[in-house]
């Protein structure tokens, strides 16, 4: 057998070439769309991709199972579990619990792994050339190292209300399926650390049943399912805004993408003609260097391991936008942008002072300043982290307006106030920033060393204790 886990630190999102080296065929599962990353694994090892599948409609990420399938001629085997309203849209073949998938020596069994979303399966791979026992399981969202996948997405983020309390029910039964299994068994999951579909996800890349049953939260509740719906669901973090249209696009038929675009460098002409017909300006640039000259009304968005999930909040699919990055930087942005769909890029520009445009800087204040403006009436502090990071400890003045929603929310700030934000270490601060400028706030600083420096030096916090809703 030939395995490789290929991981997207941009999504925490993992994806699996798993072939038969005897017979010289693969299959891939849960495919990013970038796939060229496949081809050059199939081609150096002689392989060729047979096989293509998934463990469920993803909402995070914009699948490549149709693009991967359509380069190489490969079969989509995908998931015909979870009922009406849970079918993909477009030829494949359907899989229920108990299929069987073969890749020349090596099978891998379906089993339906129903809570993160009602169709979601997992795959029990064996290689049976070295045992008849099944190696190796790969379960997608539903068990990740640590935790488990989160049942309230397809409410919070797709609208499908009354859909998070069902979902932890079915999860609850397919950790009682998970816990018959061998402790021996290698588990394979579908994201790690960093990933919007779970509240605690480990780091390590893969785990075993065994090891899960001992640590996992999830397998501690025993028969107490109550409280595990309860635990489940609470503190779950923000989904982001894209999720319900990855969703959509997943399920569908749509157009492909087979190739990574080239993006257009484009003239200060074509920046200003195209900012001044509304078309945003997203700069990628390190918070630092944006902070230090910047071209008014475009926002700040860090072309790091975080861009594509916060692009995802502030861009929709109908509009073209434009971005400042290098010219090394680009590549590696458009495939991060590919990974969730948003392909309308009308290019990008390398250096803001070429524009001929008179650039701001962001207003950075240091602790002993932001101190002296707590207490005074005239000033609104606004800490634009998650609800549950706010919850766990905030400082006593500020008030919570999530920056992935500030937008929806701007008119509980105040235009005639001093406002002052902060997040966790400065990152979400400097979208915020710029989101605020955008939309016509002027008193606006920026308190970027965040609750990093305030809890380190000492500084006091204030916890709000909110009870989950129980099923």
């Amino acid at each position: 057998m030939f395995f490789q886990h290929v991981y997207d630190k941009s999504l925490a999102q993992a994806s699996y070439f798993i072939g038969c080296q005897k017979a010289g065929i693969a299959i891939v599962i849960d495919p990013k769309r970038d796939i060229d990353t496949y081809l050059e694994i199939a081609k150096q090892n002689n392989m060729k991709i047979t096989h293509v599948t998934e463990t469920h409609i993803h909402a995070d990420f914009l699948s490549g199972s149709r693009e991967l399938a359509a380069v190489t001629g490969a079969e989509m085997y995908l998931s015909d579990e979870g009922g009406e309203g849970w079918q993909y849209e477009f030829n494949h073949v359907g899989l229920k619990n108990g299929s069987v998938i073969t890749v020349g020596n090596l099978t891998l069994e379906v089993i339906h792994t129903p809570g993160h979303t009602p169709e979601s399966i997992s795959f029990l791979l064996t290689d049976k050339p070295a045992s008849l026992e099944p190696v190796m399981l790969f379960t997608g969202d539903f068990v990740f190292v640590g935790d488990i996948g989160r049942p309230d997405l397809l409410e919070k983020a797709a609208g499908i209300v009354g859909t998070k309390e069902a979902g932890a029910i079915q999860m609850f039964g397919s950790i009682q399926k998970f816990e018959t299994l061998p402790d021996y068994l290698q588990v394979w999951p579908g994201h790690g650390a960093g990933s919007a579909c779970g509240k605690a996800l480990g780091a390590v890349p893969s785990s075993t049943v065994g090891y899960e049953k001992i640590r996992n939260w999830a397998f501690q509740y025993d028969d107490d399912i109550e409280g595990f719906v309860k635990y489940l669901l609470a503190d779950q973090p923000e989904p982001p805004k894209y999720f319900a249209m990855m969703k959509h696009l997943n399920k569908v038929d749509r157009p492909l993408l087979t190739e990574v675009p080239k993006q257009k460098k484009l003239s200060a002409e074509e920046v200003k003609t195209a900012m001044s017909n509304g078309i945003k300006l997203i700069d990628a640039r390190n918070k630092v260097d944006f902070a230090a000259g910047f071209v008014p009304d475009s926002i700040n968005i860090q072309g790091n391991n975080a861009f594509a999930t916060w692009m995802g909040w502030f861009v929709n699919y109908q509009e073209s936008f434009m971005l400042v990055a290098s010219d090394a930087q680009i590549e590696d942005l458009t495939r991060k942008l590919m990974r969730i769909g948003l392909d309308n890029v009308l290019g990008y520009v390398s250096d803001v002072n070429s524009l001929g445009i008179e650039l701001q800087q962001s207003d950075i204040i240091e602790i002993e300043e932001f101190k002296n403006y707590l207490g005074k009436d005239d000033v609104q502090v606004i800490d634009i982290r998650g609800v549950a990071e706010y919850n766990t400890g905030h400082i006593a003045e500020a008030e919570n307006i999530f920056v992935g929603t500030m937008l929806q929310n701007l008119d509980k700030i105040s235009k005639d106030k001093q406002i002052i934000i902060h997040c966790q270490s400065g990152d979400r601060a400097a979208i915020g920033y710029s989101l605020l400028l955008k939309s016509g706030f002027k008193n606006v600083k920026n308190y970027s060393a965040g609750m990093n420096e305030w809890v380190n030096k000492g500084n006091p916090i204030e916890t709000t204790v909110v009870e989950a809703a129980v099923c």
